[in-house]
């Protein structure tokens, strides 16, 4: 780096150099011109336009005599003329010269920039190592980037590490229920004479495998639906308190076999302006993650009111803490808790994460707490004057 510097200086030098000889030459050769190759034209023109002819008194021949006298005042207005055009032509050439020679320094700012990013994001070298002093902005630009698109990177492998991990678990858990429901129909055709209740019995549970290969398999369908879709967002003004009443009714079967139920406190007139499709899709996900994970005979406490300008959705059920270190975690793509993997409860890891993505795209939040064996969702909406507002601006 230090020998690229100096080369800079040592052609800076040059040029100078160079420029100053190319300007002694000119005056070389201008004075050439005039004193040798139009030497009488010259003077007769400058003689006819700048001398005049005149009487004089010679002291020594104590005679008068014709002497040429120059006018002055027009060999001022000459040299006045001259020095301006000089400089207005000196002005010029630094113009066109500068203009010129500013590109090619652009360019090669530019070549030598692209060159010094490409070795900087395609080498682990530390970056005052490749980045002179000169390109000490461009360097912190580049040192932010690199670390953005390196964490991007983790992100997505740990995001495809995840789904991988999630396909072979699944992949694997799939033949467990598929060879009980195998099991159980060949036990049912192999002997028709069974009892009917052992016969009732069998089916039973040759029907609850059924449907457990369903779910997973409906999962195998949700990880790819989510790869290939790009959610998108229509809002109305929707009955917010209405809707919750409607999901509640909806989930209560589900709730209802592990002896749980829902309490809603939330002003009826409550509305706001949503997609509701998308927004009742964010509260199915996590009514049934608090259906799932919530200890049995507990109530699911949903509560909703409107606060200066937000609306706030909270979610809150009794159920096992979730570490403080996770929290932040579940929002992710194809995360499940460690408990997940090890029972029927978990699914894909996507539910929570397609709700925060719904909800950014209504500008609003979600977020998790867990202490006292209680988790709390909490969501974050503009409420109508502010979405509004935000549509006006838009």
């Amino acid at each position: 780096m230090k020998n690229s510097t100096e080369n800079k200086k040592y052609k800076k030098i040059l040029s100078i150099i160079i420029t100053i000889i190319i300007a002694a030459v000119l005056c070389l050769v201008l004075y050439y011109l005039i004193d040798y190759v139009w030497n009488g034209s010259f003077v007769e023109w400058f003689e006819e336009h700048f001398m005049i002819m005149e009487n004089r008194y010679d002291p020594v021949n104590r005679s008068e005599i014709i002497a040429q006298v120059p006018l002055w005042y027009k060999i001022k207005k000459l040299l006045l003329y001259l020095l301006i055009g000089m400089t207005i032509l000196w002005i010029i050439s630094l113009y066109i010269t500068a203009h010129f020679t500013s590109g090619k320094s652009r360019q090669k700012c530019i070549t030598e920039a692209s060159r010094l990013i490409h070795l900087y994001m395609n080498n682990s070298a530390d970056i005052a190592g490749i980045f002179p002093p000169e390109y000490a902005e461009i360097a912190a630009e580049m040192a932010e980037i690199k670390t953005a698109v390196q964490r991007s990177e983790q992100s997505l492998q740990t995001e495809a590490s995840r789904r991988n991990d999630l396909v072979a678990y699944l992949a694997h858990d799939l033949k467990t229920p598929l060879t009980s429901v195998i099991g159980y129909l060949s036990l049912l055709e192999e002997a028709p004479d069974m009892p009917a209740e052992q016969k009732a019995k069998y089916l039973h549970i040759a029907i609850d495998k059924a449907y457990r290969l369903e779910k997973m398999i409906n999962e195998f369908f949700e990880i790819t639906r989510y790869n290939l879709q790009q959610i998108s967002i229509e809002k109305k003004t929707i009955d917010l308190y209405y809707m919750l009443v409607q999901l509640s009714d909806e989930l209560s079967p589900v709730l209802s076999a592990n002896g749980n139920s829902v309490l809603l406190k939330a002003d009826e007139n409550l509305t706001i302006e949503a997609d509701p499709d998308q927004l009742a899709r964010v509260f199915n996900n996590i009514l049934k993650n608090a259906a799932a994970y919530s200890f049995p005979n507990t109530e699911i406490i949903i509560s909703a009111e409107e606060k200066d300008i937000s609306v706030i959705i909270s979610f809150q059920n009794e159920g096992r803490n979730i570490p403080q270190e996770k929290l932040s975690m579940i929002f992710e793509k194809f995360y499940r808790l460690d408990d997940a993997r090890t029972s029927s409860k978990g699914g894909t890891g996507l539910g929570l994460a397609i709700a925060r993505e719904i909800i950014t795209l209504h500008d609003g939040s979600i977020t998790a707490s867990s202490e006292n064996d209680t988790v709390t969702f909490i969501i974050t909406l503009p409420a109508v004057h502010r979405a509004n507002v935000a549509q006006e601006i838009h």
